[in-house]
C-alpha cells in the first residue's frame, strides 16, 4: 500500500508542478462599454466615479475650514471673507429658527445676486427648511402663484420699492407668515452706501413695524448657536425649483441635498484645471436659476473660489469688472456671449484673465462659439441640463475634441440615452434620432405635489426631458431641438435650431429665432425673425439666396 500512495503522491506533485510551469490563460476579454462616450472621456475624469452622498451645507462648511481668510464674495467692491460669510449664516440660521422655520418650512428667496442670497440660501438649509427660488422680475400674481402652490411661509427680499410691494399683499392671500427685508446699504462699500444713503433713499420701501416684517439686522442679532437637525440626503428636499417642465404651468421640481450635491461635485470633476482656493468666478448667471446656482455659487463655494457677484447684467459694467477683477471662470448663456461678440469697443478692455467658459440655458450658435474663442483666447464650452436635473447633464471637454454643435458628453455617473418619438420605450442606436432622457444622482425626486406630471416626466424608469437629440460613435451628444417646437412640413419634420444655425452663418445676422406658423397647403411653413447687426443691411431675398445650399428646399 504505501508505495501505491507514494507513487501517486509523486506523480500528483509531478503534475502540479507540470501546471505551475505552464502559462496561465490570458483573463477573459473585458464586456464591451454600452456606453460609447467612456472611449472618449476626458483624462482625469472618472464617469465611474463614486460620490457619496451629502448635506448640501458641507460644502460651505468644508471651504470655510479650508480658507477662513480668503475672500468669498465681492459685491460692487465691498468683499466678504469665508469666516464673515461663514458667522453671517450660522446667526440668519438661528434667526430663522426663533421665526419657525424648521424641518421641511419652506422659504422663499426673493433676491437678485448678492451676498444676501448666498447667506440667506446656506442658513435656511442649516435650519433645517427647503429654498424656494423666485425670480426677482416676477409680476404680483406670478409670485402669489408660487407661494400658494409651494406653501411657502416666510419670504426673503430687499428692502426696496422694487421688490417689497410685490410681496406686500400676500398675507392676506396665501399662507405667507412673515417677510424678511434685508438693507442695501448694509452690503456696500462706505462711499457707496453713504451715497446710497443720501441719494437714492427713495428707493427704500417703507415697511409696517409689526411681527410679521423681521430686518435682517434683528434676524442675525444672535450668537449664531443654531440647532443642527439631522438631513437625509436622499430624501430632504433642499431646493423646490419651478420650471415649466416639458408642459403647462410652472411646477416645482424637488431637488435633494444629494441631488444639488453631487451634481456640484459632477461638474467639479470636469474642471480637471481647476485650481482649488485661486480661482475666482464671475457671477452674472442669475443665482435664483439653477445654472447660477449649483454652476456658479456651489461649484465656486466648493472650490473656494471668489464669486465676485453681479446683480444685473449690463455689457460694459461686465467687462469693466473683468478687466478691474480679473475673474477666471465665466458661466453664461448664448446671448450674453453674442454680446460680447459684438461690441464695438471690445478692445479696450483685458480679459485675458478668462481661462475656462461655459455656455448653457439655450444653444450656443457654433459662430458665436468660434468667435468668442478669437476675441477673448478662452476655451468657450457649451454644457445640457434642466432644472430637474439639478441641472448639468453633459458637458464638452475643457481639454480635448469640441465637435461643433455638440452638448458634450454625459458628466459622471450620468446615463444618456434615446428613445424613440413613438415609442417611449424604443431605445434607438448611435447616430438615430430621438428623445433625450436622462438616468443619474442629479435627478430630481419628482414635481411638488404633482404625481401625475412626475409619473409622466419618469416613464420607464428615465427622465423624458421632451428634447429631441441623437448620440454620436464616440458618445458626444447633439441637442436638435424641443419636441414642441418641431415644425411638420408637408410631413416632413424641420427643426428650427439647425435652420438658426444656418441663418447665423450669415456676416450680417447678429440673432434670429425660427418658428412654424400654420399654412393650408404644407400644415406649417419655416418663419425666421432675423435681428441684424448695427449698420448691416439685406436686400430682399438675400438671405433665401445664402441659405439655399446649406438647408434642404
Amino acid at each position: 500500500m504505501a508505495p501505491t500512495l507514494l507513487t501517486r503522491l509523486k506523480a500528483l506533485a509531478g503534475g502540479l508542478a507540470a501546471r505551475l510551469r505552464r502559462p496561465a490563460p490570458p483573463p477573459p476579454a473585458p464586456e464591451p462599454s454600452p456606453y460609447p462616450w467612456e472611449a472618449s472621456y476626458p483624462d482625469g475624469v472618472d464617469w465611474h466615479a463614486d460620490i457619496p452622498a451629502a448635506p448640501l451645507t458641507d460644502i460651505l462648511d468644508r471651504s470655510l475650514e479650508a480658507w477662513p481668510d480668503k475672500p468669498c464674495l465681492t459685491f460692487m467692491g465691498k468683499s466678504f471673507t469665508y469666516a464673515e460669510v461663514g458667522d453671517r449664516v450660522n446667526r440668519a440660521a438661528r434667526g430663522f429658527q426663533d421665526i419657525g422655520v424648521g424641518k421641511g418650512v419652506r422659504v422663499g428667496l426673493f433676491l437678485p445676486n448678492s451676498p444676501y442670497y448666498i447667506i440667506c440660501y446656506y442658513a435656511v438649509l442649516k435650519a433645517g427648511g427647503t429654498v424656494v427660488n423666485f425670480n426677482p422680475l416676477y409680476a404680483s400674481r406670478e409670485i402669489e402663484r408660487q407661494v400658494k402652490d409651494s406653501d411657502t411661509r416666510i419670504m426673503v427680499t430687499l428692502q426696496l420699492t422694487a421688490t417689497y410691494p410685490k410681496l406686500a399683499g400676500l398675507f392676506d392671500n396665501t399662507g405667507l407668515e412673515k417677510v424678511v427685508l434685508c438693507p442695501m446699504g448694509h452690503i456696500l462699500p462706505l462711499v457707496a452706501r453713504a451715497f446710497f444713503t443720501l441719494f437714492r433713499r427713495k428707493e427704500i420701501a417703507e415697511v409696517p413695524d409689526d411681527d410679521r416684517h423681521i430686518p435682517f439686522d434683528r434676524l442675525i442679532r444672535n450668537d449664531g448657536d443654531f440647532t443642527a437637525l439631522p438631513v437625509d440626503p436622499e430624501s430632504d428636499i433642499a431646493v423646490l425649483q419651478y420650471t415649466g417642465g416639458t408642459t403647462g404651468l410652472p411646477k416645482g421640481a424637488m431637488l435633494t441635498h444629494a441631488n444639488v450635491y453631487i451634481n456640484t461635485i459632477q461638474t467639479r470633476m470636469w474642471a480637471v484645471n481647476a485650481r482649488p482656493g485661486e480661482e475666482k468666478f464671475l457671477g452674472v448667471l442669475p443665482l435664483f436659476h439653477v445654472f447660477g446656482m449649483t454652476g456658479v455659487m456651489n461649484v465656486g463655494l466648493y472650490l473656494g473660489a471668489e464669486l465676485i457677484l453681479v446683480p444685473r447684467f449690463k455689457l460694459a459694467e461686465v467687462l469693466k469688472i473683468i478687466d478691474r477683477d480679473k475673474p477666471s471662470i465665466f458661466l453664461g448663456v448664448p446671448m450674453i456671449y453674442a454680446a460680447i461678440n459684438n461690441f464695438g469697443e471690445l478692445d479696450k478692455y483685458d480679459l485675458s484673465s478668462l481661462t475656462d467658459c461655459i455656455s448653457g440655458g439655450d444653444a450656443l450658435p457654433v459662430e458665436v462659439k468660434l468667435k468668442f474663442e478669437k476675441l477673448t483666447g478662452c476655451v468657450l464650452v457649451e454644457g445640457y441640463g434642466l432644472s430637474e436635473t439639478s441641472p448639468v447633464c453633459t458637458l464638452n471637454p475643457f481639454e480635448g475634441v469640441n465637435k461643433p454643435g455638440s452638448i458634450g458628453m454625459p458628466v459622471p455617473g450620468t446615463v444618456i440615452e434615446i428613445v424613440s418619438l413613438d415609442d417611449p420605450g424604443e431605445l434607438l442606436p448611435t447616430g438615430k434620432r430621438g428623445e433625450i432622457c436622462v438616468q443619474g444622482p442629479q435627478v430630481m425626486a419628482g414635481y411638488w405635489n404633482q404625481p401625475d406630471e412626475t409619473e409622466a416626466a419618469f416613464l420607464g424608469g428615465r427622465m423624458h426631458t421632451g428634447d429631441v437629440g441623437y448620440i454620436d460613435d464616440e458618445g458626444y451628444i447633439f441637442l436638435i431641438d424641443r419636441i414642441k417646437d418641431l415644425i411638420l412640413n408637408a410631413g416632413f419634420n424641420v427643426y428650427p435650431r439647425m435652420v438658426e444655425e444656418a441663418i447665423h452663418l450669415h456676416p450680417a445676422v447678429e440673432d434670429t429665432v425660427v418658428c412654424g406658423v400654420p399654412d393650408k397647403n404644407r400644415g406649417e411653413i419655416v418663419k425666421a425673425y432675423v435681428k441684424l447687426r448695427a449698420g448691416e443691411a439685406l436686400k430682399p431675398g438675400e438671405l433665401k439666396r445664402f441659405l439655399k445650399d446649406k438647408l434642404a428646399p
